[in-house]
């Protein structure tokens, strides 16, 4: 099913609460009639790590709609820890708790079907060759017995440029979001033997052929998927604003995303940076998996030789997985020919490609030094032994106070800077 009911945005548009409100629930009434909705509706909204997609609000919004009709909130985990009580209270308010289903990338998996090998080699123009299996969340199954009776499902989230995919959000918020282990290994990997800096911030890739293709063929298998995307950009004071809202069935609603978020989040600049300084908030950056957005969202930017200081007063760990925190520990971030060695020869790094990818991800590849100045929660020594510089974070704050700096070009005592407060908003390169 291909229909659009909200497409609204521009880079100067700044969306009210109330407004956002009015379209979402005349969008979702309307979804409900074309479907002859009768059964219980399934939400699927990013986890805290996003909670600047306004889908908590959205989530909200629908749980006070649907009332009784609310069967069940599966945030879309993935690899990510699962979320407390007080991040469940932060991002979605009122909605029950009792509503909530943790996801299990590991264990609570329906394979819905496989696509060839062929295919997967095609799309990624040679990089990788093996098949793909389009693995959801069990509940989502229509083939499971665990499968919930759901007559629909609203995918909530933000459209903005991911080093996976290219740009976040749509299939990937099902087939990573609510995917299993094979899967998210596979599709990772496969963008980074091709080459995030081709990736990031395009529509179409050879991740997203996949994800693409995976529901495609595949949608029968699960309920009518009603997608909520939004787009956020920055104020000219920081603060965050909606610049467009998209609500349909099929693509066409996350292309349209797409192409705002294009204009909103990709940032060109007009020369190469030799110092970056990226904050992340503690509230939403307490490992090295999340944390190095800092690095894929502004590799492109950063000029040879140049420095990149990750201002990381949270970070306690590497991997947000036990398993994968080991595995960061045990190789530590390397260049990618050495990373893609090593899974033709290391069983245990094969048998675990998307933390291969994702050490790929964080390398600099020698360009420019990628400097973290953690708060207590990890060592310095702990951050040189998988291949970051260290540095302090006391002295870093005080001589960058982030209460005084703006996004994007600085000088701090005759030194120019380039400043992002948050990574996971955008991209930045060079023109």
């Amino acid at each position: 099913m291909e229909k659009t009911y909200i497409a609204v945005g521009s880079p100067e548009t700044d969306f009210t609460d109330q407004e956002m409100q009015g379209l979402f629930l005349d969008a979702v009434s309307q979804a409900l009639a074309d479907t002859n909705n009768s059964g219980q509706v399934i939400i699927l909204p990013p986890d805290i790590t996003r909670i600047h997609s306004r889908a908590g609000f959205f989530t909200e919004i629908a749980a006070n709609y649907l009332g009784g009709k609310l069967g069940a909130v599966l945030p879309a985990l993935g690899t990510h820890m699962a979320m407390n009580n007080a991040e469940l209270a932060r991002m979605f308010g009122s909605v029950p708790k009792d509503k909530f289903i943790v996801h299990n990338w590991r264990d609570d998996i329906a394979e819905l079907g496989r696509l060839e090998s062929s295919f997967v080699e095609k799309a990624s123009e040679g990089a990788v060759n093996y098949d793909w299996p389009v693995q959801v969340n069990k509940i989502l199954s229509k083939d499971n017995p665990a499968f919930g009776n759901f007559s629909i499902a609203f995918s909530i989230g933000q459209v903005v440029p991911h080093e996976v995919a290219g740009m976040a959000n749509h299939a990937k918020n099902i087939f990573v979001g609510t995917g299993g282990k094979e899967a998210i290994d596979k599709s990772h990997f496969a963008g980074a033997a091709y080459g995030m800096e081709k990736i990031m911030g395009k529509a179409d890739t050879p991740v997203r052929a996949l994800f693409d293709e995976g529901l495609n063929r595949y949608e029968n298998k699960m309920p009518p998927i009603l997608w909520i995307l939004t787009v956020v950009g920055a104020r000219a004071d920081g603060t965050l604003a909606v610049r467009g809202l998209y609500i349909g069935f099929g693509r066409e609603c996350f292309q349209k995303a797409v192409d705002l978020a294009q204009k909103v989040n990709v940032n060109h600049l007009k020369k190469q940076v030799n110092k970056a300084v990226v904050y992340l908030d503690p509230e939403e950056y307490r490992t090295t998996w999340l944390g190095n957005k800092a690095v894929y969202r502004t590799r492109m930017a950063i000029a040879d030789g140049g420095e990149l200081i990750i201002l990381a007063p949270a970070m306690e760990k590497f991997g947000e997985d036990p398993g994968i925190d080991t595995l960061i520990r045990k190789y530590g971030y390397r260049p990618r020919s050495e990373i893609i060695l090593k899974t033709q020869t290391d069983s245990e790094l094969a048998g675990n490609l998307s933390a291969a990818a994702h050490l790929i991800h964080g390398c600099s590849e020698g360009r420019f030094t990628v400097r973290y100045c953690p708060g207590e929660g990890i060592s310095k020594e702990e951050i040189e032994s998988v291949g970051f510089q260290w540095g302090s974070l006391k002295e870093a704050r005080a001589r960058y106070d982030i209460n005084k700096l703006n996004m994007g070009w600085n000088t701090v005592e005759d030194e120019e800077i380039f400043y992002v407060p948050n990574p996971g908003l955008g991209l930045w390169a060079c023109q």
